[in-house]
């Protein structure tokens, strides 16, 4: 039987506010293998579309509103869509302040088509300092959510935490997991438009979490493998709206929990409390520590 072969795959990085990281994630991305980039930014204002025209013509740079992460690659997606080369196989979504090490994008690619079950497949991810970033986690059941919340910022080697960050795994080996960060991970373009794309519904955060769910109820694999790696500085567009940026994370965990968990009125009510004691403590601690509360989620 002849081995599969890899489609054209594209990448798509979605950019809102941060003009360096994204000229320096699109260097990076030249050695990376994508057959065609495309960057989708929200509605900036600090030059970021003109600065991409001028040093990267060969990109395709769409310029939307802010109308978050989720629906920023869906229109990217659907920009690949409509170019010459379509149908693309694979396409890796990622954030502006990733960099990619050469190879990234093709490797992620080729592990899709040889994979064919595989919905969305996450790369190792590291600090700009080199050390592991936990870009691949389990669904948190609601026990494991209230321990994470609860002890996550000042233990966060707490059972609750271990469960949910898969801290317990060396991240070394591939494994199938509930869900990938969407600070870069690849998709497979069927599984991704036979689920519907990202949820609009989503704002900033979690979009990820419901996506890779629906694909596992769709029964596509999610699966982590460091056949590829990149950088990750976490939290490059959000660091100044620090305040804003939490409320909207607990907005979107309770659509999330509100789709995956049915329950009764009075548990919901409980649930929207804990995360209101979570986004308060979260913001107290990311005042005091100076830093982005996505380093503790």
């Amino acid at each position: 039987m002849p081995e599969p072969t890899a489609g054209p795959v594209g990448l798509v990085v979605v950019n809102h506010n941060t003009r360096e990281d994204l000229l320096a994630c699109l260097d990076s991305a030249a050695d990376a293998g994508a057959d065609r980039v495309v960057v989708v930014d929200s509605g900036s204002s600090d030059g970021s579309l003109a600065a991409v025209r001028r040093a990267h013509p060969e990109v395709i740079a769409v310029g939307l509103p802010n109308l978050g992460f989720g629906r920023g690659v869906n229109a990217g997606i659907r920009r690949l869509g409509q170019l010459p080369e379509a149908p693309f196989s694979a396409v890796v979504v990622a954030n502006a302040d990733t960099r990619f090490t050469p190879g990234a994008v093709a490797a992620l690619g080729r592990y899709l088509a040889e994979h064919p079950d595989v919905g969305a497949v996450g790369p190792r991810v590291v600090f700009p300092d080199g050390r592991l970033q936990l870009s691949a986690r389990s669904f948190p059941d609601i026990p494991t959510a209230l321990g994470h919340a609860l002890f996550g910022l000042v233990r966060p080697d707490n059972r609750w935490t271990r469960r949910y960050r898969l801290t317990d795994w060396d991240h070394e080996t591939e494994r199938d997991v509930d869900w990938l960060s969407g600070c870069c991970v690849a998709l497979d373009v069927e599984a991704f438009e036979a689920v519907g794309g990202f949820d609009p519904g989503y704002f900033m955060f979690v979009e990820d979490v419901d996506l890779c769910w629906r694909l596992g109820q769709a029964g596509w694999r999610v699966t982590f493998a460091p056949v590829a790696q990149v950088t990750h500085a976490i939290g490059a567009s959000v660091g100044r709206r620090r305040t804003r940026m939490v409320w909207e994370h607990a907005r979107s965990l309770d659509r999330f929990f509100g789709r995956r968990y049915r329950t009764s009125t009075p548990t919901r009510w409980l649930i929207r409390l804990g995360l209101l004691a979570w986004a308060l403590s979260v913001i107290a601690w990311s005042e005091i520590q100076g830093r982005t509360h996505a380093q503790a989620a």
